[in-house]
C-alpha cells in the first residue's frame, strides 16, 4: 500500500502527506465576462439573472470559497475618485464561504455589503463579520423587509438539487429613511438610501432585506471628511465588473521520474443546457431613479400606490461580447504570485454570446466530458494537468486525457470527498447565536411571536420569532430615533398591503427556468401580524435525528 493511500485511510478522507505522495494544492483565480457600458445616468441600481448549480461533485470543507458570477457596485462620485482608499460596495451573490456551517453542494446567497475597507461586512439581517455579538462589525448592518421570506444567518439557501436554473436579483434604492443631518451624535449627514435586495426566483418574487444607511455612514462619524462618500448618499456606479471569483478549489500535484509534473483538479462542472453550452449570466441591467425610486417617493409623500414594478423603460441593457477570460491558476498555498501558473482555460472553453443579454461558454468536447447529475445536465472540465514551459518564463497548465499521467504520480489514487469527521469540519458543529440577555435589543421591546422553527434542506434548523418591522434589532442599531423607526414602520406597512410575493418586480428572464428558494424559507405571519412584521432568525443549527 502507498504512503499516500494509507495516510488517507488512517486521516479519514484527508490529506496523508509523505516523501512519495501527491502534495496537495489548489486551483483559484477569475472568469471574467466583458460587456458594453452603459451612460452614468443609469446610476440607481441593477438586477441581472445568473445560474445557479453545483461546481463542485462534493463539498470540500470550510476551506471551499467560490462565487458563482457575481459583480461589485460601488458608489458613484460626481468628479473623480477620491484620492485614499474607500473600498466599500455591494457585492456577495450565490456562492460558498470559509465561514458557511451548513454547507451542501447547492450554492446559497448572501447580501455582501463591505463598509470602509473591510472594517464591517453584512450578509443578511443578523449576519455580518465574525460571531462576536459584542463587536457586532455589520451583524446588524441589514433590516428584514419581507414577511414572506426567511433568512438564515447561514445565508439564504436555494432548494437543494437546483441545476442550471436562474437566480434574478438585484440592488435599487428605496426612499424607507429619510437624510438625517447627524450621524452617530456627531454633525455629520447620513443619506436616505436604502439598498434593496429583489429577488426574482420560482416561488418569492420582491423586495427582501435592506442595508440601513447607517451602515455605510458609521465611518463618517469618526472621519467627518468621508462624509457624503458611500452608498447611503451616493447613487451607485453602472459600469462594474462581472467576474467569477474562486479562491479555493481542491487539487493535487506530482512530479514522475523524468521530471515532469501532473496535476489532478477536483471534478469542477458547469450548467450544460441542450446544444452542450452554459448560460451562466443574463439580462444585466442598469436603471435611473425613474424606475423605481420617483413612484415610491411620490406614494410614501402621499401620492397613488406604486405597484413595485421596476420600469423598464428606465432601464438600459449592459450586452455581452464573445471575449472574456480566466486567471485561474493552479499551486501550492505557500506560492508567491510569480509562482502561480495558470491553466489554458482556452483549449477545452471559449466565451460565447448566446445572445446580445445572455453571456455563456462553449467547450471543447474531445477534453471536456458531458456529465449527468441527479438534479440536471453539466460539463465537467478537465480533471488532470501536465505543467509545460518550464524551461521558458510562461509555463501553463495544459489538459490532458488522464491514460497520459503516469501512474506512479499516484494521482489517479486520489479522491475528492465530502468530509465526514467533525474535528476536519468543526464549525458545522457549532449554532449560530444572538444575545440572550434579557436587557439586549433582541429582547426590549421584543418579539411579537414566537418561537418557530424552520428545518432546511441543508440539514439546519432555524428558530425565529416573529418582530414589529421597527422593533427589529437592526433597526434598533441604526442610528434611528423612536420617531424614525415610527415612520419607517408606517411606509413598510404600505409596502406589506400591497407588494405581495407572487407580483412582478424584476424585468423576467426571457430564456431558462427561474430556480426556487428552500420552500422552507417562506413562512406566513401569525394571525394579526400580516401587516408590518417581520421573521427574525435567532438560532441556527444541525438538526437532531
Amino acid at each position: 500500500m502507498s504512503c499516500y493511500i494509507l495516510g488517507m485511510l488512517l486521516l479519514g478522507g484527508h490529506v496523508g502527506r509523505c516523501d512519495d505522495s501527491p502534495t496537495e494544492v489548489e486551483m483559484a483565480g477569475y472568469l471574467l465576462v466583458p460587456h458594453q457600458e452603459a451612460p452614468e445616468t443609469y446610476n440607481a441600481g441593477f438586477s441581472m439573472y445568473v445560474t445557479a448549480w453545483p461546481l463542485l461533485n462534493h463539498y470540500p470543507g470550510n476551506r471551499f470559497q467560490t462565487g458563482l458570477f457575481g459583480t461589485w457596485m460601488f458608489a458613484q462620485y460626481d468628479g473623480a475618485t477620491p484620492d485614499r482608499k474607500l473600498y466599500s460596495d455591494i457585492e456577495g451573490g450565490l456562492g460558498w464561504w470559509r465561514d458557511t456551517r451548513f454547507a451542501t453542494e447547492t450554492p446559497k446567497f448572501i447580501m455582501g455589503g463591505v463598509a470602509l475597507n473591510f472594517s464591517e461586512w453584512a450578509n443578511g439581517p443578523g449576519a455580518g463579520k465574525g460571531r462576536d455579538w459584542d463587536q457586532p462589525k455589520g451583524k446588524y448592518g441589514i433590516a428584514q423587509l419581507s414577511s414572506s421570506v426567511l433568512w438564515p444567518p447561514d445565508g439564504l439557501n436555494l432548494k437543494q438539487g437546483t441545476c442550471n436554473e436562474l437566480v434574478g436579483y438585484g440592488y435599487l434604492p428605496l426612499p424607507l429613511s429619510t437624510h438625517k443631518s447627524t450621524t452617530a451624535g456627531k454633525q455629520v449627514p447620513t443619506g436616505d438610501r436604502c439598498w434593496t435586495l429583489f429577488l426574482n426566483t420560482g416561488n418569492f418574487k420582491g423586495p427582501v432585506a435592506f442595508f440601513t444607511p447607517y451602515f455605510w455612514s458609521a465611518a463618517t462619524a469618526d472621519d467627518p471628511t468621508l462624509s457624503g462618500l458611500f452608498l447611503d448618499s451616493r447613487p451607485s456606479k453602472p459600469n462594474k465588473a462581472l467576474q467569477m471569483e474562486t479562491q479555493y478549489i481542491p487539487a493535487f500535484q506530482a512530479t514522475d521520474s523524468n521530471g515532469v509534473t501532473y496535476a489532478r483538479v477536483a471534478p469542477t462542472s458547469f450548467p450544460r443546457d441542450a446544444s452542450g453550452d452554459s448560460l451562466v449570466v443574463h439580462r444585466m441591467l442598469v436603471y435611473n431613479k425613474n424606475a423605481l425610486w420617483d413612484a415610491v417617493k411620490t406614494w410614501f409623500d402621499g401620492g397613488p400606490a406604486a405597484n413595485g414594478k421596476i420600469d423598464e423603460s428606465a432601464s438600459a441593457p449592459q450586452t455581452f461580447m464573445s471575449k472574456g477570460g480566466s486567471t485561474w491558476r493552479i499551486y501550492p498555498r505557500s506560492a508567491t504570485k510569480e509562482q502561480r501558473v495558470k491553466i489554458a482555460w482556452d483549449a477545452f472553453a471559449s466565451p460565447v454570446e448566446l445572445d446580445s443579454v445572455s453571456y455563456g461558454y462553449r467547450w471543447n468536447y474531445e477534453l471536456a466530458t458531458k456529465t449527468e447529475s441527479e438534479h440536471g445536465q453539466l460539463v465537467t472540465l478537465p480533471e488532470y494537468y501536465r505543467l509545460d514551459g518550464v524551461e521558458t518564463d510562461k509555463p501553463i497548465w495544459v489538459p490532458v486525457p488522464s491514460a497520459e499521467v503516469p501512474v506512479e504520480t499516484g494521482l489517479a489514487n486520489v479522491q475528492f470527498h465530502r468530509p465526514n469527521d467533525k474535528r476536519a469540519n468543526h464549525k458545522m458543529a457549532e449554532p449560530y447565536v444572538t444575545p440572550d440577555d434579557p436587557l439586549s435589543c433582541w429582547k426590549k421591546p421584543g418579539p411579537a411571536a414566537g418561537p418557530f422553527q424552520a428545518k432546511l434542506g441543508d440539514g439546519s434548523v432555524v428558530t425565529y420569532y416573529w418582530y414589529r418591522f421597527a422593533d427589529q434589532p437592526a433597526l434598533l442599531n441604526a442610528d434611528l430615533t423612536e420617531v424614525e423607526r415610527e415612520a419607517m414602520q408606517l411606509k413598510v406597512e404600505k409596502l406589506h398591503r400591497t407588494w405581495t410575493k407572487d407580483r412582478e418586480y424584476l424585468a423576467p428572464p426571457t430564456l431558462g427556468t427561474l430556480a426556487d428558494l428552500d420552500p422552507a424559507l417562506l413562512v406566513t405571519p401569525p394571525k394579526g401580524l400580516e401587516i408590518g412584521y417581520v421573521p427574525i432568525a435567532t438560532r441556527q443549527e444541525e438538526q437532531t435525528r
